[in-house]
């Protein structure tokens, strides 16, 4: 029995998501159908995040058992031959047995593009927000310091979710500007439900000037989804690398 990991790129615009669902089309489906194609058998595909319907990734990671002798490099051949042109194979390698592409993360980092001019960008329609509202990125930067470390993030998850432990680690969170993008990069040990997205509404808040940058320590203590910003779109979020 052999463990393979795969590192995977997906546009997420026409997908339900990563997690194989009962309705709607998924990544994690694809690249299994993909798989069982290769090596005639059924495999079941663990990926390290769950992202949702319109989220795209470039550093997704995966892994599968399989008693098959083929090689990692001809099933990631094989792979890319078969899958949709919104979904890519970037490496496949033999990993111990024991790796599990969830369980063993240390962290993870996604990024969040904002267009940030009085009119929309055609071509990055489907990988950035469009906010025409000025933005003040110092504003931003101050309140996204109440957010960096290990903190109880129940005020950013949104209802749905059935997690006891509502405590992550923000190792990072760097906000630059770019001509009229805005790039947001968040590192944690790990993401509840539409956190990102939800830190990324209150932040684009404050840089309005609809929510002060010193409120955002007290939005976050207060526990309260009700409190924080609206979940920014899923189109601007993209998974760039897992961390092992």
């Amino acid at each position: 029995m052999r463990n393979i990991k795969l590192t995977i790129q997906y546009d997420g615009t026409n997908y339900s998501g990563w997690q194989a669902q009962a309705n709607g089309r998924t990544v994690q489906e694809e690249i299994e159908k993909a798989i069982r194609k290769v090596l005639s058998s059924r495999v079941k595909l663990k990926g390290a995040g769950r992202t949702d319907a319109g989220v795209h990734a470039i550093g997704q990671v995966a892994n599968f058992k399989t008693g098959s002798p083929l090689k990692a490099s001809s099933i990631k051949k094989a792979l890319n031959s078969l899958l949709p042109r919104d979904i890519a194979i970037s490496a496949a390698e033999d990993v111990p047995l024991s790796f599990d592409s969830r369980r063993d993360s240390s962290s993870k980092i996604y990024r969040y593009t904002i267009v940030n001019k009085d009119c929309p960008s055609p071509i990055s329609r489907h990988y950035a927000a469009f906010v025409p509202y000025r933005l003040d990125l110092a504003a931003m930067k101050r309140g996204a310091t109440a957010l960096v470390g290990r903190r109880d993030f129940k005020s950013f998850e949104t209802a749905g979710s059935y997690r006891k432990d509502t405590k992550r680690d923000i190792k990072r969170l760097i906000l630059a500007k770019r001509g009229d993008f805005i790039y947001v990069d968040i590192e944690a040990d790990g993401f509840l439900y539409n956190m990102a997205r939800s830190i990324i509404g209150t932040l684009i808040d404050v840089g309005r000037g609809k929510v002060a940058a010193s409120s955002v320590r007290g939005i976050l203590r207060a526990k309260s989804r009700n409190l924080a910003g609206p979940t920014a779109p899923a189109k601007g979020l993209c998974l760039m690398t897992v961390k092992y």
